[in-house]
């Protein structure tokens, strides 16, 4: 079971890296509050060595982002573009070797 310390250093990394694109905005994912929650979603691939592209997308999928004040929710992958996903694969495959 991951420690409060280990989810929160993924967590920082994730939040310093990636971003969402909006309009050509990149707001990172720290400065959106998103860091954290994804971090708790992705840690058990870490620990069970199960990082993939389609497990790390169907995480994506799942977290949704709330746009105009909660009027809708749209799933992280819209706003994510393909090279934050690689470079998240490339985070989650760094941090589970540095573990």
């Amino acid at each position: 079971m991951a420690s409060t310390a280990e989810i929160e250093a993924l967590a920082a990394e994730i939040g310093e890296n990636i971003y969402l694109d909006i309009a050509k905005w990149h707001l990172y994912l720290s400065d959106a509050h998103l860091h954290t929650p994804l971090a708790e979603k992705l840690y058990p691939l870490i620990e069970d060595d199960e990082i993939s592209e389609a497990a790390v997308n169907k995480i994506l999928e799942s977290t949704t982002v709330q746009i105009g004040g909660g009027k809708k929710t749209l799933p992280l992958t819209d706003f994510l573009p393909m090279q934050c996903q690689v470079n998240l694969i490339d985070l989650l495959e760094e941090f589970q070797k540095n573990k």
